[in-house]
């Protein structure tokens, strides 16, 4: 809290203190920037923990749980979607943290139904909005096939007997969380 205020961050001290043990939210209203701060997992539309994982790479998140981070979002916006686009645009799928670890991807997919349905969701969901984009040609083939290459690692990542029983009941009980927004 102390790093971001010198930052010229406010915090939002309601959301905070109801939350802080789990997440955080700053403002820099000069730049109309929000940063959050999840505690020891990622928590939004779905869960899963993050905190083993912030060494694995210097400075931010692994790509693979970045990804996640917007994969996740039931409600998935254009913002979001570009986000998608420019991390598999930039980075190469990789099966450890070099690159999005995709079998990390897949592994953490195989284990939660929801976040399984809502993480191919949005796999198709850009790829029926890269034309919206305008991208030039060989960065859509990119952005395409490193789609296509996740998807397919996803599927044939052997699933867990607690997906399996989950799948079951498919949609039609709600597998996502409405994440807690402040205005």
């Amino acid at each position: 809290m102390k790093l971001f205020e010198a930052l010229g961050y406010e915090g939002d001290h309601q959301f905070n203190g109801l939350n802080g043990h789990r997440r955080l939210l700053f403002y820099d209203t000069v730049n109309e920037r929000r940063v959050d701060v999840f505690v020891g997992r990622f928590e939004m539309c779905h869960t899963w923990p993050i905190a083993a994982r912030l060494s694995s790479a210097e400075k931010t998140l692994p790509l693979g749980d970045l990804l996640l981070t917007k994969l996740q979002i039931f409600a998935i916006n254009e913002k979001d979607q570009r986000d998608i686009f420019n991390l598999l645009h930039g980075h190469k799928l990789t099966d450890d943290d070099e690159g999005i670890n995709v079998a990390y991807i897949a592994k953490i997919c195989a284990g939660d139904w929801g976040l399984w349905r809502t993480t191919t969701m949005n796999i198709e969901r850009a790829r029926g909005a890269t034309q919206r984009f305008q991208l030039a040609p060989q960065d859509e083939a990119v952005v395409l096939s490193r789609l296509d290459d996740l998807r397919k690692r996803i599927d044939a990542e052997p699933k867990s007997r607690r997906w399996k029983l989950r799948a079951r009941v498919g949609e039609r009980v709600q597998w996502y969380e409405d994440p807690e927004e402040t205005g």
